[in-house]
């Protein structure tokens, strides 16, 4: 699986090449256009399909290959992130456009137990090898942290970090209302070593 992207970072497509018989998974409704006779199924859980807007879907390449262009609900950039298999990754929960079944999503995942106290935040944690592509609500910024260097994300503009830098959860205003669904009142501290991923633009 290949990734080219154009028309960023304001209004990014994604433009994914597949091999003979080779699938990516993503939403039906970011399907802008794709090579003739790619096969559209919607994924199963638990025996049911899913259905409905932005439900999970598997599109699966001819025999002779082809390609898809998958485009973002929202204005932005899109951003092919490479797993090579040796560190997972913790991302914006609705920064999700496409994967291959060689990136998983790993739900449950201990770190984010751990950073959430158990309940479902604003992230998921994937791994595995290949491009995981990102839909951002705007261009991306890479902060590359030294070792001890420390610094402050709003959750809203965090886009994506590697599961081996140091990442602490804090409330801005103890006193204030507080949500590790949306991140609302909170903030992230992250120290090096280590890059981050941010979006220059607030997700919605």
């Amino acid at each position: 699986m290949e990734v080219h992207t154009r028309h960023t970072p304001a209004f990014g497509v994604a433009r994914v090449v597949l091999s003979p018989g080779e699938a990516v998974q993503a939403g039906a409704d970011t399907m802008l256009a794709s090579s003739f006779g790619i096969v559209e199924a919607p994924m199963t859980r638990g025996g049911l399909r899913s259905h409905g807007k932005g439900a999970p879907t598997v599109f699966t390449a001819p025999a002779e290959g082809g390609w898809i262009d998958l485009a973002p609900n929202s204005a932005g950039d899109v951003y092919p992130l490479e797993f090579d298999g040796s560190t997972g990754w913790c991302v914006a929960k609705n920064a999700f456009l496409a994967r291959p079944s060689t990136v998983r999503a790993d739900h449950g995942w201990p770190g984010l137990q751990t950073l959430f106290g158990g309940d479902a935040g604003f992230l998921e944690h994937y791994s595995g090898v290949g491009p995981l592509v990102l839909a951002c609500a705007g261009p991306v910024d890479a902060f590359t942290l030294s070792a001890g260097e420390v610094i402050t994300v709003r959750p809203p503009y965090l886009l994506a970090y590697p599961d081996t830098l140091q990442c602490r959860l804090r409330a801005i205003d103890p006193s204030g209302p507080q949500s590790v669904r949306t991140g609302e009142g909170l903030a992230l501290d992250f120290a090096g070593p280590g890059t981050l991923l941010v979006q220059s633009r607030k997700a919605g």
